[in-house]
């Protein structure tokens, strides 16, 4: 199916198609984080202890990072819409299981299979608006989904905040149903639509998947269990193993069959190797300065929940405001100096608030360094997103989404699982302030990347390099 070429994206299945895609993303982003305020209220509930803890987040995001690829690649053979439909269902299931959850092994179970549900959501909906926008048009959808997904991070603290103070933290996971039968309802459409973008001749890659899951699951397991076991357990020496075989695995098997599930010539593209670099570094970054500034917050300034999540509220209200406006001027005069400066901007905010400490004044110590963060990553997100994906050929775009997903997942997830360096015993203003020192690193490298290596996006380019270039994927570019 050809993107349409008119100049504006407001025809009827355009809107269905940006609501689904910008609801189903929200709801698999959110669960990501949305828990975390909640925890002390699952543990006094449930019991458990510190380990569950940690597991009921990292379980979901394990396998939300883990099982993307592989949804993104089945989803470019059967159809974006069938893949969003079948995720949607599981994750309404296990949603509302994780909520009737009786004792934590259940819930940690759960959401592990709800991040599952959820690597269907994200690069079928992104893909989705690549296969219906085109041009111009496409960057400001883009940004308008990275303004209103994106947000999704910033704006878990409160929703989980307002869920435990106000309601229980069961809640929290009976909200998803909503967006899910909002989404079930819309999807008939787009699924006639979508099935004139399938390419059902290709065959699935199921070993390369089986490989990726057990490559970036060992690894994060690992990562996970280093620092509640130590490096040098049993447990963590085998699951890293395993890890890391299984990707040199899985880089022999794409090299040899006929249909890889990652072409090997997407990865040479230059706006893609490079993005996806910068993507991981800015998206480290993110994660880790959100959830350390809400814990020290409650822990050190004993903000309640909910006055935790509203301190980095102005983030999500620039985000949501001007993410479409950025990505259209992105489309128009090209991405890299928004990718530059947009993370520049993002770390100068971070080092303006290195002001926070224990007697905290919100206006003058911490407002004008999250008004700034915020600023640097509406400049940035949208024009990220859209640069990476204007240069993927429409017919790799849910591998490519996926791609760019997993790395953001997995970034944060090795950032936060890494918080413990740099916190060392406690949470104090010292280790805050390292943090925050780190992610402006983070970022500041993650604006001299895109500098660097990001030009303008040439799909057509791209389309011919897949078609060429790569063993085993002639025929790829027919429509």
């Amino acid at each position: 199916m050809s993107p349409p070429s008119a100049r504006t994206w407001t025809t009827p299945l355009q809107r269905r198609v940006l609501v689904v895609a910008i609801l189903a993303s929200f709801i698999a982003i959110l669960d990501g984080s949305v828990v975390n305020l909640a925890l002390p209220a699952i543990a006094g509930d449930l019991g458990g202890g510190l380990g569950a803890q940690q597991w009921i987040v990292d379980g979901y995001l394990l396998t939300l990072g883990a099982f993307m690829l592989l949804a993104g690649s089945v989803s470019d053979v059967i159809g974006r819409g069938r893949i969003l439909q079948i995720g949607l269902w599981g994750f309404g299931v296990t949603s509302l299981l994780c909520a009737l959850a009786p004792d934590p092994t259940f819930l940690v179970v759960m959401r592990a299979l709800q991040g599952v549900c959820g690597a269907m959501l994200v690069p079928s909906a992104l893909a989705l608006i690549t296969s219906h926008f085109d041009g111009a048009d496409q960057a400001a959808a883009i940004g308008t989904w990275t303004g209103s997904t994106g947000a999704a991070t910033i704006v878990a603290p409160l929703i989980g905040g307002l869920g435990v103070d106000l309601i229980g933290w069961r809640i929290i996971f009976l909200v998803n149903l909503l967006p899910v039968a909002a989404c079930l309802m819309l999807l008939p459409v787009l699924l006639r639509a979508d099935r004139e973008d399938q390419r059902p001749d290709t065959r699935i890659d199921l070993a390369g998947g089986l490989l990726t899951v057990l490559g970036l699951g060992g690894l994060v397991f690992a990562l996970i269990e280093a620092g509640r076991l130590s490096a040098i357990h049993p447990t963590v020496l085998a699951s890293a193993a395993i890890g890391v075989l299984s990707l040199v695995a899985l880089v022999v098997h794409e090299r040899r069959t006929p249909a890889p599930m990652i072409p090997a010539a997407l990865l040479k593209v230059r706006n893609v190797a490079w993005g996806n670099a910068a993507t991981f570094v800015i998206y480290g970054a993110l994660g880790l300065s959100i959830l350390v500034l809400s814990l020290y917050l409650q822990q050190v300034v004993h903000l309640g929940a909910t006055q935790a999540g509203m301190a980095t509220l102005p983030v999500t209200v620039l985000m949501i405001l001007f993410s479409a406006r950025v990505g259209r001027l992105a489309g128009r005069w090209g991405p890299r100096w928004f990718m530059t400066v947009g993370p520049l901007v993002a770390a100068a905010g971070h080092l303006l608030m290195l002001r926070v400490g224990p007697d905290l004044d919100y206006v003058t110590d911490l407002l004008p360094g999250v008004v700034l963060f915020g600023v640097g990553l509406t400049i940035t997100v949208s024009p990220l997103t859209s640069t990476i994906l204007g240069a993927v050929p429409a017919t790799v775009a849910g591998v490519g989404s996926a791609i760019n997903n997993a790395i953001a997942r997995i970034a944060g997830l090795v950032t936060t699982a890494s918080a413990g360096l740099l916190l060392g015993t406690g949470l104090d203003t010292d280790g805050l302030h390292r943090v925050l020192l780190t992610c402006a690193l983070l970022l500041a490298v993650g604006g001299v990347i895109s500098a660097v290596g990001i030009r303008r996006p040439d799909v057509d380019a791209a389309a011919r390099r897949i078609d060429g270039d790569a063993p085993g994927t002639a025929g790829i570019m027919d429509r």
